[in-house]
């Protein structure tokens, strides 16, 4: 049974992975949470896949730095949230479920209020060339 579990885990984490993938080129889905599922699959399922993926370019490029300090740039968080909003309520209008639609809101509300407030917000780094120093704009004023 445990092997069937495991099997059913590592399936799991090759459709989110694949849906993280078609999130790069197609914005309308959300890469970070995709690959967050991959990471949480494998995990479960194979530390054979869970290794291979956390080596890979795409971990390190989407979700090392959100794996090491549990924050994301302001982009990125609106990204998600904005994309994810979107196809919840195209899937809101498709239902028509007064009750349904109003269950969904408030789990979005939920949603929001994490992202802001609990995942941490990363400042953007500003290139070194950016930055003029105290006696380079000294020597521009005068």
């Amino acid at each position: 049974m445990k092997r069937v579990v495991n099997a059913l885990f590592v399936l799991a984490g090759f459709l989110f992975l694949a849906l993280g993938t078609v999130g790069i080129f197609f914005p309308v889905l959300p890469t970070t949470p995709f690959y967050l599922l991959t990471v949480a699959c494998f995990a479960r399922g194979s530390q054979h896949f869970h290794d291979w993926f956390v080596g890979t370019k795409l971990y390190e490029k989407h979700l090392s730095e959100f794996v090491a300090t549990r924050s994301m740039t302001l982009r990125a968080k609106l990204t998600i949230c904005v994309s994810v909003f979107l196809i919840v309520c195209i899937a809101l209008w498709m239902v028509g479920n007064l009750h349904v639609t109003i269950a969904v809101l408030a789990l979005m509300c939920i949603k929001w209020w994490y992202f802001a407030f609990r995942i941490g917000t990363t400042p953007v780094n500003v290139p070194t060339s950016l930055v003029l120093d105290d006696d380079a704009l000294a020597g521009e004023l005068a």
